[in-house]
């Protein structure tokens, strides 16, 4: 596990996620042209009082890899 801070909604938090699901998320971020805090505040919005942080974005990488299966880029 990997735990780094991100200020999000103008607080910090601390985020403990593998090292591979940080990758992915700064891959994510840079192709969509974005910060990786910027996309962990878009995860962090949409997920309501569903689950925790770090599961909700487990499940955003996971959402993304499963849709670009389904439809490749390029």
């Amino acid at each position: 596990m990997e735990k780094r801070s991100v200020t999000i909604a103008r607080h910090r938090t601390s985020i403990a996620l593998e090292p591979e699901f940080w990758a992915e998320l700064e891959r994510l971020a840079a192709v969509g042209g974005q910060s990786l805090a910027s996309l962990i505040a878009d995860v962090d919005r949409d997920r309501g009082d569903r689950a925790n942080l770090a599961s909700a974005l487990r499940v955003h990488v996971l959402a993304r890899a499963v849709a670009d299966r389904v439809m490749p880029a390029g």
